[in-house]
């Protein structure tokens, strides 16, 4: 069933708004400054962008004058044309490979891909407007009184993540290269043995005061992201140790010992072993 809560935006620190939505715990931000707002990800379908849309107006501090997307994935930019029709034709930003990522979607969902989703109607009734700015590595918005950090800190959770830094007011917006509802999602774009390396980036940005908010679920702090990043480096280093001893990748689930539920693995292990290169594997045992 359709959700149909309308969720508003919180100011979690100085002019910088976050909206928590119950549909797969996903949030999004708010950017202010003198000169308008930069939103940061729209939401999955365009019912969803729809209630985003209201809930900045509601809010009223000013004019959307521009898109972030933290990467590719449907949840996350979905609601970019409901935006830009609701709120005004302003640029959209993402790294360069989010970007061609989305451009090879098109303006339609891929039906496909929601097969047994319950809002597969509601999905694939969504115009889609991809991304219009790339970047490569770093790149600073503009706000009038302070500057928006948008920064590709390496592969991850999507071969083109960004975090979103605010540096007056000590704010990371981490996108999926955190999570905390659940443990982060490491699927077939994934690259789980970079993430924990990604992650060290984006902790150099951070203080012991930053606020920061995960992709999905509630806002965490510098020491949840340590921990996360543990967690993913002892992921890439068992698969690392596994594979240098000779253990077949059908084999690894079962003989590691993992930090998370050998279910959330299966996608984990086999692109581990995939992005080894040949000096660190040996034959499998017998």
């Amino acid at each position: 069933m359709t959700d149909t809560s309308e969720p508003s935006f919180v100011e979690v620190a100085d002019r910088v708004w976050v909206a928590h939505h119950d549909w797969m715990h996903v949030n999004i931000t708010l950017v202010g400054g003198a000169d308008g707002l930069v939103m940061v990800d729209t939401h999955g379908s365009a019912h969803a962008a729809r209630q985003v849309a209201d809930a900045v107006r509601r809010l009223g501090a000013g004019p959307v004058t521009a898109l972030v997307n933290t990467h590719d994935h449907w949840d996350h930019w979905f609601g970019n044309d409901v935006m830009v029709t609701a709120l005004g034709d302003v640029p959209i930003h993402a790294t360069d490979f989010a970007l061609e990522q989305m451009a090879r979607t098109g303006d339609r969902p891929d039906a496909e891909q929601f097969t047994g989703n319950a809002r597969a109607e509601e999905i694939l009734d969504t115009p889609l407007r991809p991304a219009t700015h790339g970047f490569s590595s770093a790149v600073a918005l503009d706000l009038g009184d302070r500057a928006v950090e948008l920064i590709h800190p390496g592969r991850g959770h999507t071969a083109g993540d960004l975090v979103v830094r605010v540096p007056d007011a000590d704010v990371i917006v981490a996108g999926d290269l955190v999570e905390e509802s659940d443990k982060p999602f490491i699927g077939d774009d994934s690259f789980p043995l970079e993430w924990p390396l990604t992650l060290d980036l984006v902790l150099g940005l951070t203080t012991d005061a930053t606020v920061v908010v995960p992709g999905h679920g509630r806002l965490v702090d510098k020491d949840f992201v340590h921990e996360q990043r543990t967690e993913l480096g002892i992921i890439a280093e068992t698969v690392r140790d596994l594979a240098s001893r000779g253990v077949p990748v059908g084999r690894a689930l079962d003989e590691g010992e993992w930090p998370w539920d050998r279910s959330l693995l299966a996608s984990a292990v086999r692109l581990g072993y995939e992005h080894l290169p040949r000096s660190q594997k040996r034959l499998p045992l017998i």
